[in-house]
């Protein structure tokens, strides 16, 4: 849940966050370690949580870009989210840059300063700057964190996009259909009602549906948008979407491919960090939320492997978390000792194999959800016209 917290920092001003947490208690408790008082605690309401994230939400990504050109240009790490600070426009985000340079005043380290804010700076992001403290190389580790970012944002953009189009024709399909079923239909039951004689069986029940729209409309309205508001709120929740995840791993081609998915991201991230300087291990560890389900049991059984001595390539095909590609390829990077660049080639070979399952997956689901649309559509206008065509037939 979001909590939102007003709090005050010894020589500063009173302000408000906003916590993700598990209770209001366990946000509080953030804050006072970040070394806030709290002064007040409140749960958001789940209906403006989306609302709150998106108004508050840190652009990470620009901001790392935007550090990593000015510490190339020759400034320092003060003297660069300084200016970024001067530059920001929303209070908010140039208070959070503020705590940021004031803490790294008081001779914290950047990583140790980012950890001050666990909702903004991700475990991984604080781990790449950590590991690249020790070896000198920032501006190195921001660069390689924004072209993970990208690469991230490839394969992210390229399913959103793909599902512009076929969300676009079932949204109009849909608006269609409940015209025709809340207006048209409603008025060619009356023209039915008049003509008297034998009505068929589809027809009458388009009499009796124009009949409770007619008589029932505003509380059909309602708890139509009662039932989308519901919905929302369901598929707001974390547990629905792992429900959701978990039927869909279930279906043989889909499945495999959320199975690849989600390899590419882990091998994508788990390659960023070792050829930041980071060990295996710790790699591995951060990298767990990465996979879901039965995944990351696995993860964790070869990770205990891993520990004992075993090799990472035999490790990861022992727990079906290779597929014949990636575990040549693994074993390639063991041998020549590059096996962080190996994992980013693994996860450039799987992106490619996604993006190529999607585009199939488009061309051959829009046909489909045309006819589909169009039957419905079809059925509908023919059920309303078939009485008149046996008026017409009886006539002559």
């Amino acid at each position: 849940m979001r909590v939102e917290l007003r709090v005050l920092r010894p020589g500063a001003s009173v302000t408000t966050l906003q916590i993700d947490a598990g209770s209001a208690d366990e946000a509080v408790e953030q804050a006072r370690q970040q070394g806030y008082a709290v002064l007040h605690a409140k749960v958001a309401p789940t209906l403006a949580r989306w609302t709150l994230a998106r108004a508050n939400s840190f652009p990470l990504g620009l901001f790392s870009d935007e550090l990593l050109m000015l510490l190339q240009a020759g400034l320092s790490v003060v003297d660069a989210i300084e200016t970024l600070k001067e530059k920001e426009s929303k209070a908010q985000r140039q208070h959070l840059l503020s705590q940021l340079v004031a803490y790294l005043y008081e001779g914290q380290s950047l990583s140790q300063a980012l950890q001050h804010f666990p909702n903004v700076f991700p475990p991984l992001y604080i781990a790449s700057v950590r590991a690249s403290e020790k070896t000198g190389d920032l501006p190195e580790a921001l660069a390689r964190y924004v072209a993970y970012q990208a690469q991230l944002d490839v394969v992210r953009k390229k399913i959103v996009s793909a599902a512009i189009y076929p969300l676009l024709l079932a949204g109009v399909g849909s608006l269609v259909i409940v015209f025709l079923l809340s207006y048209v239909v409603p008025r060619f039951s009356r023209i039915f009602e008049d003509m008297g004689g034998e009505i068929p069986f589809t027809s009458r029940l388009l009499i009796d549906w124009g009949h409770l729209v007619q008589e029932h409309g505003a509380a059909l309205a309602l708890g139509i948008a009662a039932f989308a508001a519901g919905l929302i709120v369901w598929l707001a929740q974390p547990a629905t979407r792992r429900w959701i995840f978990e039927r869909l791993t279930a279906i043989p081609s889909l499945g495999e491919r959320l199975r690849m998915y989600q390899l590419a991201r882990f091998y994508r991230t788990v390659g960023m960090l070792l050829r930041g300087g980071m060990p295996i291990m710790p790699s591995l560890h951060m990298t767990a939320d990465l996979l879901q389900g039965p995944l990351r049991e696995r993860l964790t059984q070869s990770s205990r492997q891993i520990r004992e001595g075993a090799q990472i390539s035999a490790a990861m095909e022992a727990y079906g978390l290779t597929t014949p590609v990636s575990l040549r390829m693994l074993r390639v990077g063991e041998r020549a000792g590059r096996m962080g660049e190996m994992m980013e080639r693994i996860a450039t070979f799987y992106d490619g194999e996604i993006a190529r399952w999607v585009d199939w997956f488009v061309r051959l689901f829009e046909p489909l959800l045309m006819a589909f649309i169009g039957v419905v559509i079809g059925a509908i206008v023919v059920m309303m016209y078939f009485p008149i065509f046996e008026l017409a037939g009886s006539i002559q």
